[in-house]
């Protein structure tokens, strides 16, 4: 079956800005193998209609980058030609275990976090900006059968779905992505143009089951989820020791990622 590609960035027939238009917010997406592709996609559709808004999906290089899932998704700028953004937002997903452990991937989140207005982390996309040294001394959540390792990076953890430090916005798994979006919409724009984009992508969720967060669902669900995912948090854990002392080991050297 042949892959589907997305592409984000593209003008419609009746938007002639195009893709590289000049705009008064520049907003860079990291694109990662392996990322979950709504932790991107769903605060895509948000950011993207802040008025003056141009969207960047920067990644590796300009191949298209398959989610964990299975979905491709075709980036718009190559990491190395990426401009320091205004936000810069960091989604989830499996392959965030590699990249916080990829030297190019950590200096790159390290200098546009350090130069952006705002910082916006999505489920385990957290874990990459504190392996970037961006979350010391500073409250933040994640995912939360990972949240707990971000104090391995000087972070005090959040258990909020939602977690505003200052400039740094942090969100609970996957979907909490589109609530922050907004969130951080109205604190860039105003409430108003975040109601007015909540309604035009009529976002008004109403889950079938109270079963999203480990306090909602029943004891038995949490505790299968957590033994399905008994393997990958025990990869995860590794990865987060060595990301944890390779920001260490910078930080003595003078703060060089």
């Amino acid at each position: 079956m042949p892959e589907t590609h997305a592409r984000l960035n593209e003008p419609s027939a009746d938007d002639t800005r195009g893709p590289r238009r000049e705009a008064s917010f520049l907003v860079n997406m990291v694109l990662l193998p392996g990322l979950t592709q709504l932790d991107l996609t769903g605060p895509h559709e948000v950011l993207a209609r802040l008025p003056g808004a141009r969207i960047e999906l920067v990644a590796a290089s300009m191949e298209p980058v398959r989610s964990d899932k299975g979905l491709t998704i075709v980036p718009t700028i190559a990491r190395d030609m990426a401009l320091p953004a205004d936000l810069l937002v960091v989604p989830g997903g499996p392959g965030v275990d590699l990249a916080i452990l990829d030297r190019d991937w950590v200096s790159f989140v390290a200098a546009q976090g350090q130069a952006a207005r705002w910082i916006f982390g999505i489920c385990t996309g957290s874990l990459l900006l504190g392996a970037a040294g961006l979350l010391r001394g500073r409250r933040s959540g994640g995912h939360w059968t990972a949240r707990d390792l971000l104090s391995r990076f000087g972070a005090s953890v959040s258990e909020e779905r939602m977690t505003v430090d200052g400039n740094l916005f942090t969100a609970g798994g996957v979907t909490a992505g589109i609530d922050m979006a907004l969130l951080l919409a109205a604190h860039v724009a105003g409430e108003d143009t975040a109601r007015r984009i909540q309604l035009q992508i009529e976002y008004d969720p109403q889950p079938p089951f109270r079963s999203g967060t480990p306090s909602l669902a029943a004891p038995e669900i949490v505790q299968s989820v957590m033994i399905a995912g008994a393997e990958k948090r025990r990869l995860r854990e590794d990865a987060v020791e060595k990301a944890a002392q390779a920001l260490e080991s910078a930080v003595k050297r003078g703060g060089e990622m």
